[in-house]
C-alpha cells in the first residue's frame, strides 16, 4: 500500500521504516534535504517538495503528517488539502489537540477529502516495538487504511490476552477506531496525563528512597538504598512492574546517580489539556493535574524526583532536557 509522510523526525522517519520493512511503498518529505536522503538510501521514494509528493502517489491518496502541534500541523494541513482531489486522506499523526482535529475534520470533509487524527503512542521505540494508535475518523477510511495500521502496530502477542475480552479485535492487535474525528487525539491526550501521574509516582517514590539515609533523621533510621538493585528486583514479579519501570532501571544501571540530566521536565501541552478537560467536565483529577504542577515546580529545582522524570522522557520519547549551568 502507499502512504505520504510529511515530517521524518524521531516519530515519522521510524514509522517510515517500519512500513517499508512491511512491503509498503512509502513517499517521505522533510524540509531537511539529511532525513529525506536517509530515508530515500532504506528505501522510500524522497521528493524535494509537497507538490511532487501528491503527484507520486496514487489516488485515493493518503498522506500521513508527523510534525509539532500547532502552526506547523495547521500550515501544512492547510498547505496540502489544497493539492488532494476528493477522495484523499489527509491524517495528523501528532500531539494536537482534540478540538482542532474535530474542526479540521469538518473543514476537509466540506471540501470532499478525509480526515483522521491518530494519537500515536511508541516513542522512539516504535520502530521495533510498534506504535500504540488511537483513531478518530470515519470508520469506511479507517477500514481502507487497515494494511497500513496492521503493519505499524505490535500485534496480539505484544500482551497476555485479557480473559473475557470481547470487544474489537483491533485492539488486541495495538490500535483503536475510538470515533469520529477528535475522538482519537481526545484518548492520547488523556493517555499522555495519565503517563504524567505514573511517572511522578515512579519519580516521588524514588526520591523519597534516594533520601532514606538523610541526615534529618537519626541515625538508627538512615538506610543507604541501591536504586538500581531495588528497581532491577520490581521489575520482576512486582505490580507495578511496567514499561516506564523497565526505562528507569536502565537509567539507574547507567548512571545511578542520574548526573546526565538535568532534572527540569517540559510538558508537551497535552498534560494541560487533560487538566481542562477534567475541569469542563467536572471531573476530580487531583493525581493527573499535581502531576503536571510538578513539572512546573521542577524547572525551579533540581530534585532527584526531576532526574527520574528526565531519563523516563529521554528512556521513550528521546527528549534530553539542556543541563542548568
Amino acid at each position: 500500500m502507499q502512504l505520504g509522510m510529511v515530517g521524518l523526525g524521531r516519530m515519522g522517519g521510524n514509522i517510515v521504516r517500519r512500513l517499508l520493512q512491511a512491503g509498503h511503498h512509502c513517499v517521505a518529505f522533510d524540509r531537511d534535504a539529511a532525513a529525506r536522503e536517509a530515508l530515500a538510501a532504506e528505501g522510500a521514494q524522497a521528493v524535494a517538495d509537497l507538490p511532487a509528493m501528491v503527484a507520486a502517489l496514487e489516488a485515493p491518496r493518503a498522506i500521513w503528517i508527523m510534525l509539532p502541534a500547532g502552526a506547523a500541523t495547521e500550515e501544512a494541513i492547510q498547505t496540502i488539502a489544497a493539492l488532494l482531489s476528493p477522495g484523499d486522506v489527509l491524517i495528523d499523526g501528532g500531539n494536537s489537540f482534540w478540538k482542532d482535529a474535530v474542526r479540521r475534520g469538518a473543514a476537509l470533509r466540506a471540501k470532499g477529502l478525509h480526515f483522521l487524527d491518530i494519537g500515536t503512542s511508541g516513542g522512539v521505540w516504535g520502530l521495533k516495538r510498534g506504535y500504540s494508535l488511537m483513531i478518530g475518523g470515519e470508520e469506511a477510511v479507517v477500514r481502507r487504511l487497515d494494511p497500513i495500521f496492521a503493519a505499524l502496530v505490535p500485534g496480539k502477542p505484544a500482551a497476555p490476552p485479557t480473559p473475557g475480552f470481547a470487544g474489537d479485535p483491533r485492539a488486541e492487535q495495538g490500535y483503536v477506531h475510538a470515533g469520529p474525528n477528535g475522538a482519537g487525539h481526545f484518548v492520547k491526550m488523556v493517555h499522555n496525563g495519565i503517563e504524567y501521574g505514573m511517572m511522578q509516582a515512579f519519580a516521588e517514590g524514588l526520591d523519597i528512597l534516594k533520601h532514606a539515609d538523610s541526615p534529618e533523621l537519626p541515625e538508627e533510621h538512615r538506610l543507604t538504598l541501591n536504586l538500581g538493585d531495588i528497581t532491577e528486583t520490581w521489575r520482576r514479579g512486582s505490580v507495578v512492574a511496567s514499561w516506564l519501570l523497565d526505562l528507569t532501571a536502565q537509567a539507574l544501571a547507567q548512571d545511578p546517580e542520574l548526573e546526565d540530566f538535568s532534572g527540569h521536565v517540559s510538558d508537551s501541552g497535552e498534560g494541560r489539556w487533560t487538566v481542562q478537560a477534567a475541569v469542563e467536565t467536572a471531573v476530580s483529577a487531583p493525581v493527573l493535574s499535581a502531576a503536571l504542577y510538578a513539572r512546573f515546580a521542577s524547572r525551579d529545582s533540581r530534585r532527584f524526583s526531576g532526574k527520574v522524570l528526565s531519563a523516563q522522557r529521554k528512556g521513550f520519547g528521546g527528549h534530553l532536557e539542556p543541563k542548568k549551568k
